[in-house]
């Protein structure tokens, strides 16, 4: 949502020339200075962002991503710091009737100075703060912030409690969690002005927020209904007119008396296009405009981009338990997808070109939903603008994770506000699909040991004040303010739990956490899948920086501090053993992890693809990084994809061929996740790894919105040796390779791969030939780009093309990988 005078302007333009006394809106960013507040030097800072950020552009920090460098900088998070500016207001903007100092994100406990005066204490990194300056502004004047470290609130808060809440004393500030450290990330507990500060003037009137809310949808007839908030004086009884514009055109003018609270404005759009995820239909959004005029003078306006949807979580009870699955514009959907991390530990160096590549490559890769996690943040605009756009519905999380938190009325409270404000900062987005109360907070209660040695008095304390915050204040805040469902806490039952399979959603953790073989993802299948994970190596250019060296060295003590994981090498490599040579050069090994939590999270995603309907979703753990590090991710801190995402790219593919041996059968199944049937020719093939066909069949079929199983193969009647050959699958466009034996029983040969290379407009076109079969196929180079496909098998005697899409002006040290190699 933002103020527009793009309409304004079209007036002025075609010679309406109305008069206008719109708000005046400036960002204070500029001329900031920040220091510590022992000490005496004050030094240029950049707002929005925070102190880490500040100290390591001038150097005074050694940057935290690179070797052991975080656990010398731990002091910073212990320090209070203070930020200042001075900035100048002109006459005109001193005469409006009303100026306030807006600040939308200080982080965390902030104390604001305005020239002498004590104007505001903040307690919430995610509540944005508006305080009436009109007595205090002046011309020239000076802005101070003092940041308070959080150890010094959290301990007092801790004394106030007769026991001791689970995890550690971050549950008692509302910030990102993810800051104090996790399995995945760094500890670096930032402060700072972390979103932006405005300053805003107006007169008479100015709007504060437009809800566009659906009444109706259908194909005939969108009903709509504008709820304007106004803050407004000196309007008395006189009519205001409201010019309503879609799409740039003039669509309605209203004439009314505007009220206290909120002016309602029905609009009403025929033969609507629908808002869809990308890989079903167009994700469509109206540019819905609102401008507030008193006769000719123009007081405000305020524009949305809105895709009409309507979507619910259907939650009902069959014969195997509950139900778990979205219904957008009256039609199941399967949710294909990842969970969602910030994209960096210091969130000011997330630019809109992150977000707009990182949100590319989740459709590339086929993906229509993000799980955004509750250990980081409520993501800035800019995320869910492009997640409109591109079609990728989001499961948003409210920002608890892992814990139990404190129920005392001032927590609630600040909570309260906290949710409101940004459920009704979001609420326009057409990919926001459910609002969910906390990450593993009612399974920690439950599984993970949090009610030992407790009195039965404390036990039921801490769970009352559980359901007080997620069973009451987040969904009665949802349901006030919003239309989508919420969800109280994901996973509704833990693994431990023998309904985790037949009921909610689940978080399939026997994998990775208790190291059960990847084969387990194929037997117990959930309703919906939120969570689900295996951890791989980054890239040889994360590596690389971390360790600032060219080699590629995974056991020094520098590459070592960024798995966070304390068994995470040892359950990589365990599992590597399993399924998987295991190589001695770093370089290899480094590429195997990545083939081994492809392996094992494409058998899970293609195991509940092939349950659907029974399952409807499944969103692997995890999609980004917030550093360089050993990680779940698909994509590393550079953006670099990871086997898992190549892979994932294919198993997410509206339609799926995938293969399952149950009892020496093989079983090819078709599925379908268009909203239309598709009638083709369905091939399948047994090769050896030489080219020779040993087995062919082909029929017609017709895949309607589900799935079936296409082809049976009775294995004992194929007299071949199972590691020597590969099952091909066709069905319309989409190809399967499927081998009948784990990875490290294949008899691979080793042979040379023939490779061409020409330049194109994007960058390179990599020809590839060899005469046998080629597993896992891993281009890489030092140039920055991006490879079409990668970690692909290349059959024998059969032309690969891949477009390798780069800025380079030639290719240097092109080099190649495969298992073929690895294994001889």
């Amino acid at each position: 949502m933002k103020h527009s005078i793009f309409a304004i302007l079209s007036m002025l333009i075609l010679g309406c020339q109305p008069q206008h006394e719109l708000p005046i809106n400036i960002d204070l960013h500029a001329n900031w200075q920040f220091k510590a507040v022992n000490d005496s030097i004050w030094k240029s800072a950049i707002v929005p962002g925070n102190v880490h950020s500040d100290l390591l552009n001038h150097d005074i920090i050694r940057h935290p991503f690179i070797g052991n460098n975080e656990a010398s900088l731990q002091w910073i998070s212990e320090t209070d710091w203070e930020y200042k500016a001075f900035f100048s207001v002109d006459k005109e903007t001193l005469k409006k009737n009303h100026i306030t100092l807006d600040f939308e994100g200080l982080d965390t406990y902030a104390s604001v100075i305005l020239n002498d005066s004590l104007i505001l204490k903040t307690d919430n990194a995610f509540r944005r703060f508006s305080v009436d300056v009109k007595h205090i502004i002046k011309s020239e004047n000076q802005l101070h912030i003092y940041f308070e470290r959080t150890s010094r609130s959290e301990e007092h808060q801790k004394t106030q409690l007769h026991y001791q809440l689970p995890e550690g004393n971050r549950i008692f500030t509302r910030k990102a969690q993810f800051q104090y450290g996790w399995d995945w990330g760094p500890k670096l507990n930032t402060c700072g002005i972390w979103r932006a500060v405005k300053l805003n003037a107006w007169n008479r009137l100015k709007i504060e927020d437009l809800y566009i809310k659906q009444e109706t949808l259908d194909k005939t007839h969108a009903g709509l209904i504008l709820d304007l908030k106004l803050n407004r004086t000196d309007i008395g009884s006189k009519n205001l007119s409201y010019d309503i514009y879609v799409n740039d055109s003039l669509t309605k003018t209203i004439t009314k008396l505007p009220t206290k609270q909120s002016t309602i404005l029905p609009l009403m759009i025929d033969k609507p296009k629908f808002w869809w995820p990308h890989n079903i239909g167009e994700p469509y959004l109206y540019d819905i405009k609102v401008v507030v005029k008193d006769d000719k003078c123009i007081l405000d306006s305020i524009s949305v981009k809105k895709g009409l949807r309507t979507i619910a979580l259907v939650t009902e009870k069959d014969s195997i338990g509950t139900s778990f699955h979205f219904k957008l514009n009256g039609i199941p959907i399967y949710m294909k997808g990842a969970n969602y991390i910030p994209q960096h530990s210091l969130q000011n160096k997330v630019t809109p070109s992150h977000y707009d590549k990182l949100l590319n490559d989740v459709v590339n890769a086929n993906m229509n939903m993000l799980r955004v996690w509750g250990g980081g943040i409520y993501e800035n605009d800019t995320f869910y603008e492009l997640c409109d756009e591109k079609g990728i519905l989001v499961w948003q999380d409210f920002m608890f994770a892992c814990a139990m938190y404190p129920g005392d009325e001032a927590f609630l409270k600040n909570v309260q506000i906290e949710a409101t404000q940004n459920v009704m900062r979001l609420r326009n987005h057409a990919c926001i699909a459910l609002w969910c109360g906390n990450n593993e907070s009612s399974e920690g209660w439950h599984r993970w040991g949090w009610q030992a040695n407790r009195t039965d008095e404390e036990k039921v304390e801490i769970w009352n004040n559980y359901l007080k915050l997620f069973d009451s204040i987040l969904p009665n805040t949802v349901s006030k303010h919003t239309d989508v469902n919420y969800w109280e806490s994901s996973p509704k039952y833990g693994r431990g739990n023998p309904k985790y399979t037949s009921e909610g959603d689940a978080h399939d953790w026997w994998i990775w956490h208790d190291a059960y073989p990847f084969e387990h993802l194929e037997h117990h299948v959930p309703r919906f899948m939120s969570e689900f994970g295996f951890q791989s190596f980054p890239s040889y250019e994360a590596i690389r920086y971390i360790n600032q060296k060219d080699s590629i060295e995974i056991t020094t003590e520098a590459f070592r501090n960024h798995q966070k994981h304390i068994r995470g090498f040892q359950l990589i490599d365990d599992y590597m053993e399993r399924d998987f040579p295991v190589p001695k050069k770093p370089e290899d090994y480094v590429y195997v992890s990545q083939l081994v939590q492809a392996y094992g999270i494409t058998k899970g995603i293609e195991a509940h693809r092939r349950s659907k309907p029974y399952n409807m979703g499944t969103l692997y753990w995890q999609l980004n990084d917030c550093w360089p590090a050993v990680s779940w991710s698909s994509i590393d801190f550079f953006g670099n994809w990871k086997a898992l995402h190549y892979q994932a790219k294919k198993a997410f593919k509206n339609v799926l061929i995938s293969n399952v041996i149950e009892n020496n059968t093989l079983k090819t199944h078709l599925i379908n996740d268009s909203l239309e049937g598709i009638a083709s020719h369905f091939e399948i093939e047994v090769m050896d790894f030489k080219g020779n066909s040993i087995l062919k069949d082909n029929t017609s079929i017709y895949l309607s919105h589900d799935n079936l199983v296409a082809y049976e193969l009775d294995l004992s009647t194929l007299k071949v040796n199972k590691s020597e050959v590969v099952v091909i699958s066709r069905f319309g466009n989409t190809t399967s390779y499927f081998y009948l034996v784990k990875p490290k029983a294949l008899k691979l040969k080793k042979s040379p791969i023939k490779t061409h290379v020409s330049k194109t407009d994007k960058g390179f076109q990599i020809i590839l030939t060899s005469n046998t079969l080629q597993k896992n196929v891993f281009l890489y180079t030092t140039e920055k780009g991006h490879f079409s496909d990668n970690f692909f098998d290349l059959l024998p005697n059969t032309e690969v093309r891949i477009e390798f899409e780069t800025e380079a002006k030639h290719l240097n040290g092109l080099k190649l990988k495969t298992l073929n190699e690895i294994m001889n």
